[in-house]
């Protein structure tokens, strides 16, 4: 059966607004949530983080259940890591992030770990088996994620006392990355 050309138009222009519907609708989805509970996967008012910028708010829930606010932190000098249990370089970074905290504990040094697209239970099972003694923040609708820019794990964000963000490492960290970016954030 051949279409004259006057349908094929008319079957054309159906099915691209077709397409542009479920586009429309995928997207709107993506924006107000997919059942989760998300309402919207960025804060309103939040810019994302730039090196020389005040870092943006992290505020959640660790995966132990307690309530979490970076603000708290003001006055020490912070590491905002991006993990998940499945992030193979993740379990390279882990080792060298618990010696950090134990060799610079006495000048403030506190590390976070943000849990990226992740189960609480999944996270809590790989912190402890990797000998993370730091909170863990869960970060279920990607918020937190998406504030710091967060492309893949790992990602590491270094925060000064002042809560400014002092520079910023994606993918895996060695050892000569660290101390470098700890020294722009330790006394």
């Amino acid at each position: 059966m051949h279409l004259p050309a006057a349908s094929r138009s008319r079957t054309a222009r159906a099915i691209t607004i077709v397409g542009l519907l479920v586009v429309v609708a995928l997207a709107a989805w993506a924006v107000h949530g997919n059942g989760s509970g998300c309402s919207s996967p960025e804060p309103v008012g939040v810019s994302p983080a730039e090196p020389g910028q005040a870092a943006p708010p992290l505020i959640g829930e660790t995966i132990a259940g307690a309530p979490f606010d970076l603000a708290a932190l003001k006055g020490k000098p912070v590491v905002v890591n991006f993990w998940a249990s499945w992030c193979v370089p993740c379990q390279a970074e882990f080792p060298l992030f618990e010696a950090a905290q134990a060799s610079h504990g006495a000048d403030g040094l506190t590390m976070i770990g943000v849990v990226y697209q992740d189960t609480p239970a999944a996270a809590q099972a790989f912190a402890s088996t990797h000998g993370a003694s730091w909170q863990d923040v869960v970060d279920p609708c990607g918020s937190i994620a998406t504030a710091y820019t967060v492309i893949a794990p790992p990602q590491t964000y270094f925060i000064d006392r002042d809560g400014i963000l002092r520079s910023r490492q994606i993918g895996q960290i060695t050892q000569a990355d660290l101390e470098r970016q700890l020294a722009a954030i330790l006394p």
